[in-house]
């Protein structure tokens, strides 16, 4: 069965770890996700783009994929099906396809529509008992075409969308999505600080989890953050894993692949980087 994210959170925020959200792609990916959380006994929320919606068939099928997964492999910890930086009506579409989480990534829109927006969303996923996620301060690199410089938000913004009634605010603090570069300056725990000061016990997101230093990563877990977002390092090991088999040329006895083996060093990639951040997190036997 899938959950909201807003108990999972709570206890995340009050307990001081985060819980992990890993961006699936496809079924391997998603049943190595499932599989690790349910090995660590930690709670998990899969994250869906709008673009990884469409590639997979679409949002019912996605629902229907998960589903099918978390029954069929008996998995018990909770699981939130995640849209990931949302367009509003992208939002709209996933509730009405069964999602049980929702962002609505308004960051890009001046603060009086962001809250206009976030406020009819709140409404509609209170009312079905969905989380919702909201974001000020736009998040470095592209994300699905939505493309942010690394800003890091105005504190005060932070308190307005928060006084709306999100389960959870995302808050720009110099992070940016995709592989971080050399002269990256490093996470505004200043800016986080003051966003959670603020916003109180709301808990906090970080974007972008991939390749932020161990060190930047508990700190910001000490300062509020409760979900931290991973989805380039999956990526880079799903491939890496693959791009091995492949140069190893195994498998081809004049027949061609066969796409259960082919897939089968990067599943297992997967679940290895699933659980090394799990225990990063300390989300491990948290279910």
């Amino acid at each position: 069965m899938l959950v909201s994210a807003k108990d999972m959170l709570n206890k995340a925020k009050a307990g001081k770890y985060a819980v992990g959200q890993f961006n699936i792609n496809n079924l391997e990916w998603t049943k190595a996700i499932l599989l690790t959380a349910q090995e660590n006994n930690s709670p998990v929320i899969l994250g869906v783009s709008e673009g990884a919606g469409k590639y997979m068939g679409g949002y019912h099928a996605v629902v229907g994929m998960v589903k099918g997964l978390i029954q069929d492999l008996n998995i018990t910890v909770p699981v939130a099906l995640h849209l990931d930086h949302g367009s509003f009506e992208g939002a709209k579409k996933c509730i009405e396809a069964g999602f049980s989480s929702i962002m609505f990534d308004g960051s890009h829109y001046p603060i009086e529509e962001n809250i206009a927006k976030t406020t009819e969303l709140v409404k509609t996923c209170n009312d079905l008992g969905l989380s919702l996620e909201a974001e000020v301060g736009s998040i470095g690199g592209e994300e699905d075409g939505v493309v942010g410089a690394g800003e890091c938000a105005d504190p005060e913004e932070c308190k307005q969308i928060a006084d709306l009634g999100v389960t959870m605010l995302a808050a720009g603090i110099g992070n940016i999505h995709g592989k971080y570069p050399a002269n990256w300056a490093g996470l505004s725990f200043e800016t986080l600080a003051a966003v959670s000061e603020k916003v109180g016990a709301m808990p906090l997101v970080l974007h972008g989890g991939t390749g932020i230093p161990e060190d930047m990563i508990k700190k910001a877990i000490s300062l509020g953050v409760a979900k931290i977002n991973v989805n380039t390092e999956c990526q880079l090991s799903f491939a890496e894993a693959t791009r091995k088999y492949i140069e190893a040329g195994k498998d081809l006895e004049g027949k061609g692949f066969d796409p259960r083996k082919l897939l089968a060093p990067g599943f297992e990639a997967i679940k290895a980087t699933v659980k090394e951040k799990m225990e990063l997190f300390g989300s491990v036997n948290k279910a």
